[in-house]
């Protein structure tokens, strides 16, 4: 991705923040991007790093969007309700990840986003990443990889499958999300309630306790309250097949 670091604007002094896992920084990066250039991006972009409480929203359906939230800790749920004051949830947003590009269009957001535990936010500035695409000439389409990506989430689910097919589907995306930012692929927190899960994947909520203890009886997983295991990926992929070929 190339950039001019020459006609970047001044960034205001200390602005500089760092996130090893942030979408963002990671595309820089792993295009050769000097790291004094991706200071300047990142104080450019970065309006404000935000803390919110598990239970906190972050934004409601119907706030106006002016920018776009990367997740530097904690797991982010977004949902909506129906008429009928039912929630269904949408997806789930692990660090590194981004919440609010479903706003871009219609400038206000069409979900609701909540913190399922403590989570820090970095907010981008959508008015001044629009600008810097004069500078980026690639992040325009980057946005567009990322809008890609949202969209294959949400739609990961949306056959006919098994509980079991969802199931490892669901399991072997966020351990392919984790292992993108760098974390462990095979051990990490389930930090989303069952129940959640279970609305995800369009389930009972016995039903995803049944396939999880099937896993575990299984030799497929081990879990532990919300710390999960994968022992057999070749397992879960084979499980997860007719879903990821959808």
């Amino acid at each position: 991705m190339a950039v001019n670091s020459a006609r970047l604007p001044e960034a205001a002094a200390g602005r500089a923040h760092s996130c090893s896992t942030c979408a963002f920084t990671n595309l820089c990066r792993n295009d050769g991007i000097d790291e004094n250039v991706v200071a300047q991006v990142e104080a450019l972009l970065v309006d404000e790093t935000s803390q919110y409480a598990e239970g906190q929203h972050i934004f409601r359906e119907g706030d106006p969007f002016d920018s776009i939230a990367a997740v530097r800790g904690g797991t982010v749920k977004t949902y909506v309700l129906d008429r009928e004051g039912r929630e269904q949830v949408l997806g789930f947003h692990l660090p590194g990840e981004v919440v609010g590009l479903n706003a871009i269009h219609s400038q206000s957001f069409p979900c609701n986003a909540l913190a399922l535990e403590p989570v820090v936010l970095c907010r981008f500035s959508f008015r001044r990443m629009s600008e810097l695409a004069a500078l980026i000439p690639d992040l325009q389409s980057r946005l567009f990889r990322l809008l890609s990506e949202d969209i294959g989430k949400a739609a990961l689910l949306s056959g006919d499958f098994s509980a079991d097919e969802r199931m490892a589907a669901f399991l072997l995306s966020l351990s392919r999300r984790y292992a993108r930012r760098g974390f462990s692929p095979t051990r990490f927190n389930l930090t989303m309630p069952r129940t959640d899960i279970a609305n995800y994947l369009r389930l009972a909520p016995e039903t995803v306790s049944r396939v999880l203890r099937r896993f575990r009886d299984d030799g497929i997983t081990q879990i532990d309250r919300r710390d999960l295991r994968l022992l057999d990926i070749g397992r879960l992929e084979s499980l997860a097949l007719p879903v990821l070929r959808h």
